[in-house]
């Protein structure tokens, strides 16, 4: 795939996913024949996505058009060059059940606004990245797609995607996040944007409209990635509202795909609301049910702990000393303050953790993702800057020290962070476990209201300081 004069820097994208195809590739150049990809129906296909049922599975149609479900990518009447990059590139062998459904509603004229819910690991990226690569006209050299994410960490994976899947098509891509100190240019000595696709973080793709240095005249399809924190009150919903706004001024037929993996009534309102206010047009929607949200591979506990004090002595003594036999793990925590007080503890007693937080310079954040990728440290503390769009296959255990709740309301759990941490475990159908760690009445309340909300009954680790327990956990989450 082409990339523009602003391609990810080798600092920023380490170990990208298609290293390994890559190394495969070389020194090879013969020609691949599409139709010698295909799968053959009879094997026994390897699925690494989790798939809910199709019966939890809700798609609501607006209008006349039929969309039928697609048992394979060439029913979706790609390119062949879009067929290569998903088969030898990607890996793919046949649609997920989430695009089965959703890519024909988004391939499909008159290209309808899409709402798409669907839990991480279900292969929900490929949909709006295919979405966006199969609308692209190469031969018009200016920005037709669009995609904005709450995080740069995000946007640049998202971009990974991108750069592997289309690797043959010949589209130009750009990242717009913060830039480095560095690697900054004032806004005013940019040259306009002429790549095919934007992917970036709503601020600054904010500031490049209003500079006039981005063109919404060629834009085809928009798309928001994790929508339920773009259009939160709490989120991204000033600007995300701006750059829809400027899009319909210049192309009111731009196809709006919002995706998410949770979708709260207020949100859906306002989402709604959008629809009909801006875009003044209908929308399809797809939803997975509330229950089916979490991840089937991974395992989910609670474990009670007396005191603070108890805490660090489980992650110490228990998770980390047996979860280095099993993978890398992410620590969440609520605050910067709890980052670092957990960050000098485990310091003290002499294991090599790193933080991330939101306070960090992005370089130093740029620093330590890369580090976490490339397998050079093993404990990740992290505030929920990592919740969302954090994908490492090598991630087994997560540990909620502390359950996340909303700001305004420390008794109200935050539903849509609780399902992003579970999904940083246990990426792409691989096993992960889950430790909530409990303490006091009030994170019982709050975890009561947790697997009430997604329907499920979370186990109980017998005791806090038990070996023997911890072992039987990871046991039947299979990892130990």
């Amino acid at each position: 795939m082409a990339d523009s004069s602003e391609t990810i820097p080798e600092s920023k994208i380490i170990g990208r996913w298609a290293d390994e195809a890559d190394k495969e590739a070389a020194g090879t150049s013969e020609e691949v024949e599409i139709d010698a990809l295909a799968i053959d129906e009879s094997k026994k296909v390897k699925n690494d996505l989790t798939d809910p049922d199709d019966s939890s599975i809700e798609a609501v149609t607006s209008g006349d058009t039929p969309y039928a479900s697609a048992k394979k990518f060439e029913d979706l009447n790609l390119s062949s060059e879009l067929l290569k990059g998903l088969y030898v590139e990607m890996k793919f062998e046949r649609p997920s059940k989430i695009q089965a459904i959703s890519l024909p509603m988004i391939l499909t004229p008159p290209f309808k606004n899409l709402i798409a819910q669907a839990h991480n690991g279900s292969g929900k990226t490929t949909c709006f990245v295919l979405g966006m690569l199969s609308r692209m006209d190469p031969k018009l050299s200016a920005p037709q797609a669009l995609c904005i994410c709450p995080t740069r960490e995000l946007a640049i994976q998202n971009m990974e995607v991108l750069l592997k899947m289309g690797k043959f098509t010949g589209i130009t891509s750009e990242l717009a996040i913060p830039a480095d100190s560095a690697s900054f240019v004032p806004i005013s000595k940019r040259p306009p944007v002429t790549a095919h696709v934007v992917i970036g973080t709503p601020g600054t793709i904010s500031k490049w409209i209003t500079a006039r240095k981005l063109s919404m005249s060629f834009m085809k399809i928009l798309v928001f990635d994790e929508a339920d924190h773009m259009l939160a009150e709490s989120g991204f919903k000033d600007d995300s509202v701006k750059i829809m706004r400027a899009i319909v001024q210049s192309s009111p037929d731009c196809q709006v795909l919002l995706f998410s993996a949770t979708f709260d009534d207020a949100v859906r309102a306002f989402v709604d609301k959008i629809n009909r206010d801006i875009f003044n047009r209908d929308y399809n929607q797809m939803f997975v049910k509330k229950e089916e949200l979490s991840l089937e591979s991974v395992k989910q506990y609670k474990v009670q702990c007396p005191d603070e004090l108890a805490k660090v002595m489980v992650v110490k003594d228990k998770i980390l000393e047996l979860g280095e036999k099993v993978g890398q793990t992410i620590i969440f925590v609520r605050t910067r303050n709890s980052a670092s007080a957990l960050h000098q503890s485990l310091v003290k007693f002499g294991y090599e953790v790193t933080t991330i937080q939101g306070a960090l310079k992005q370089e130093d954040r740029d620093k330590i993702i890369k580090e976490f990728k490339e397998g050079l440290t093993q404990i990740l503390i992290s505030t929920d800057v990592l919740a969302r769009g954090f994908d490492q296959s090598q991630v087994n255990l997560v540990v909620n020290y502390e359950l996340p709740v909303r700001f305004n309301n420390l008794s109200e759990p935050d539903y849509e962070v609780y399902l992003h941490r579970v999904g940083r475990a246990g990426r792409f159908g691989r096993k992960g476990a889950v430790f909530n760690l409990l303490c006091g009445d009030r994170d019982r309340r709050v975890m009561e209201k947790i697997e009430s909300y997604f329907n499920c009954q979370v186990a109980e680790v017998g005791s806090w300081n038990s070996d023997e327990d911890f072992e039987d956990a990871l046991k039947k989450a299979g990892l130990f």
